[in-house]
């Protein structure tokens, strides 16, 4: 008998993470190991043990689930997230992305769509409910009006975090070179000479 693929999920609402977790245990292949309220709660035990799959909330009480889906790909790279959420927002989409997620499902797709999303992207796939993945499509070309990679834009969006390059290096798992190349091309295509004149101007006309 196959071992169950041991889920995780991150809600601060009481209703809604034990409906998720009743879900997921009704399925013959997973289990939810493990409930948080809370992202702080959530990255403690994280650091000792690995799930295979996180269903992550946005909206959290203090740090917010973008952040913790970064902080998450520090603990384990390989780590397979998705954000379950209410929000539609398409930079928000676009940021949860850059974050680390794979999958990005509103709370309403109902229950076998979020089976079906945790069959997938164990698969190898990066599953969304078809409003998100049109707002990524719209959110990708509205930032390639400067056209930066998406790498650029990941770039972008750790500086705009007040991250130092080293840390990009290291969270990114690229060199320190790679990282200078990536943020002189930036300055390039956005016309500026410093960060936060990069950042002032991805703010401003929306890249980020």
């Amino acid at each position: 008998m196959k071992e169950k693929k041991s889920i995780w999920i991150v809600e601060d609402d009481p209703m809604i993470r034990n409906s998720l977790k009743i879900l997921i245990n009704k399925s013959s292949h997973l289990i939810c190991s493990q409930t948080f309220p809370s992202a702080e709660d959530y990255l403690q035990v994280l650091q000792k043990v690995q799930p295979d799959i996180v269903l992550m909330d946005i909206t959290l009480p203090y740090m917010d689930g973008i952040e913790a889906a970064r902080r998450s790909i520090n603990f384990h790279k390989d780590l397979k997230i998705i954000m379950l959420t209410v929000h539609q927002d398409s930079e928000m989409v676009f940021k949860a992305l850059c974050s680390g997620a794979l999958g990005y499902l509103l709370k309403n797709a109902g229950y076998q769509k979020i089976i079906d999303a945790i069959d997938e992207l164990q698969k190898g796939g990066a599953p969304m409910s078809s409003s998100i993945a049109r707002m990524v499509v719209a959110s990708f070309k509205k930032n390639k009006k400067h056209d930066l990679s998406a790498r650029e834009l990941e770039v972008l969006v750790l500086l705009s975090k007040g991250k130092s390059y080293k840390m990009i290096a290291e969270e990114l798992f690229i060199s320190h070179d790679t990282i200078r190349t990536h943020i002189k091309n930036i300055y390039r295509k956005l016309g500026v000479k410093n960060n936060i004149n990069a950042v002032t101007k991805a703010m401003k006309n929306g890249i980020i």
